[in-house]
């Protein structure tokens, strides 16, 4: 509990959600949510408390899914201050704007309980910076914040041209709100925004004026709620955050232990949406034995090169160096290769800067053209270790020999293929519902067919080198992608290049449905 009571120092905090993207947290609540033991949430947040929070996550919501009352809400925060948790209320959007703020900790307040606020990003400037406008400017001087949903809205006291009007929960209800602003005296040229999900990546906004709305609700078919704004600034925009080249996309990334968090960072630059699917485990070898003498061998200098081909070829020797008491130290005198960017920066994480990395591609045939032939006079020792997974194929083995070297070819992980995702992501791979796969490697090329079948031919496919494209082509899968460097920054990149083509593609056809997924779905509709 020392961790919770450092960030906490009051019995709950009150947290604001925002829009629901947890970039947009507050570094304060950032922290609450990391340290707190339990999370009451909205059930709008719930996601992100999943994503932030390392504590128990609990919707404010009863068994048939209503929300929870006033009473009970302050009854599960109470019982858990009780119990000694820390506790932060997460609510979602813009509590202070809509009252349920007040009205949670004015009624925790009477329990005697101390809490703080955590306040958000409000949507009402956030949906509007993520579609490229202001609220104000040039004769507009006022900003009115209306709620559809009143009991009655008397549409002729917002006639006003130099107001710009911010419609809550009216996005559903936007073209009869353009035709009771237009009787009401608006002029029908005035530019209105329709903004879902907004500062999310699954953001939707269409653009049009009162009089031309309805035709244009018609043409997009989106539903859902959202904001619609008003005025002349929503029509003097500078649209950045719907134009990245993934907007929106749904891209599939196989993983294995702990290898696509820079990837998926990435991909979330550039729009996209990526979800995980583990297709294998990384696991000691069964027998250490083999692993145990190869560190004592470097240790009493054995080897004169040991060659790195993975990421989790570094974290199995650096484990077995914490093991013994060893560190980057006890590879000093010994030559270092290495292939693949990830795999130098976990070398020079662990305090080791290889001497041997390819040019230009990360592959087995680019080490080999670069390594050079043993030299009886040079070279005091003939060894080399390469510390390898289970499954490893004997290319490097076979060049590095021919070269005059004697290797030794150790297990040092082995790789274990994971068990089938849930059956939704199944069916989702294998009907399109992903736009894009990109595989890492050629075992999670493998893996993903083995677990979930292979991906529908409209899902993009991207392959971070040669051999992993390879693999995906005898596995029956077209390859969209492959960038020139086998880099996880190239692979993510290319595959932004790519959607950024599809997109003008799209555009030059008049057409707006430039998602693969979406482009699939529109097919089963026009042939149903």
């Amino acid at each position: 509990m020392a961790t919770s009571q450092t960030a906490m120092a009051t019995d709950v905090a009150f947290v604001v959600a925002g829009p629901g993207d947890p970039e947009l947290l507050t570094v304060r609540a950032h922290r609450l949510l990391k340290s707190a033991d339990l999370v009451l949430a909205d059930v709008e947040a719930v996601r992100m408390a999943e994503l932030v929070s390392a504590g128990e996550v609990l919707i404010a919501t009863d068994n048939a899914g209503a929300p929870l009352s006033l009473a009970a809400r302050i009854k599960v925060i109470t019982d858990a201050i009780k119990a000694g948790k820390s506790v932060v209320r997460l609510l979602s959007g813009d509590p202070v704007l809509d009252g349920r703020m007040a009205m949670e900790t004015e009624a925790l307040e009477k329990t005697g309980r101390s809490f703080e606020v955590a306040a958000g990003v409000s949507p009402l400037t956030a949906v509007p910076a993520h579609v490229g406008m202001s609220l104000t400017g040039g004769r507009t001087r006022e900003v009115r914040i209306i709620d559809a949903d009143a009991p009655t809205v008397e549409w002729s006291t917002h006639a006003d041209a130099l107001v710009t009007l911010v419609i809550h929960n009216a996005a559903d209800r936007a073209a009869e709100i353009a035709k009771a602003l237009m009787k009401a005296g608006r002029d029908g040229s005035t530019p209105v925004a329709i903004v879902r999900d907004g500062a999310t990546v699954e953001q939707r906004s269409l653009h049009s004026t009162l009089e031309g709305l309805s035709a244009a609700i018609k043409l997009a078919k989106q539903s859902g709620a959202g904001l619609v704004i008003v005025g002349d600034t929503a029509g003097e925009r500078t649209p950045w955050y719907e134009n990245r080249p993934l907007h929106g996309w749904r891209v599939l990334v196989p993983r294995t232990k702990d290898t696509t968090e820079d990837l998926q960072d990435r991909l979330v630059s550039y729009g996209a949406v990526p979800f995980e699917v583990p297709t294998m485990s990384v696991e000691p070898p069964r027998t250490p034995q083999q692993m145990e003498r190869a560190v004592h061998g470097l240790v009493s200098g054995r080897y004169e090169w040991v060659a790195f081909t993975s990421v989790n070829a570094v974290r199995a020797i650096r484990e077995r160096f914490n093991e013994y008491g060893l560190d980057a130290r006890s590879l000093s005198g010994i030559r270092i290769a290495a292939i693949g960017e990830d795999t130098v920066d976990a070398l020079i994480a662990m305090g080791v800067r290889p001497d041997l990395v390819p040019e230009g591609d990360q592959t087995t045939a680019a080490l080999l053209d670069e390594w050079p032939e043993f030299d009886q006079i040079l070279d005091p020792i003939n060894r080399v270790f390469l510390p390898r997974a289970d499954i490893a194929t004997d290319t490097l083995v076979a060049g590095l020999t021919a070269l005059g070297w004697e290797v030794e070819d150790v297990t040092a992980y082995r790789t274990v293929r994971a068990a089938p995702p849930h059956i939704d992501t199944r069916e989702a791979i294998k009907s399109g519902g992903f736009d894009a796969v990109v595989f890492t490697s050629s075992s999670t090329v493998r893996n993903l067919v083995g677990i979930a079948g292979k991906p529908h031919p409209s899902s993009i496919i991207a392959c971070i080198g040669p051999a992993t494209a390879k693999t995906a082509q005898e596995h029956g899968l077209r390859v969209d992608v492959l960038p020139e460097d086998a880099t996880i920054d190239a692979l993510s990149k290319a595959l932004a290049i790519h959607g950024a083509s599809l997109r003008d593609e799209a555009a030059q056809a008049g057409s707006v449905g430039w998602r693969p997924s979406r482009r699939r779905s529109a097919a089963r509709r026009r042939a149903t």
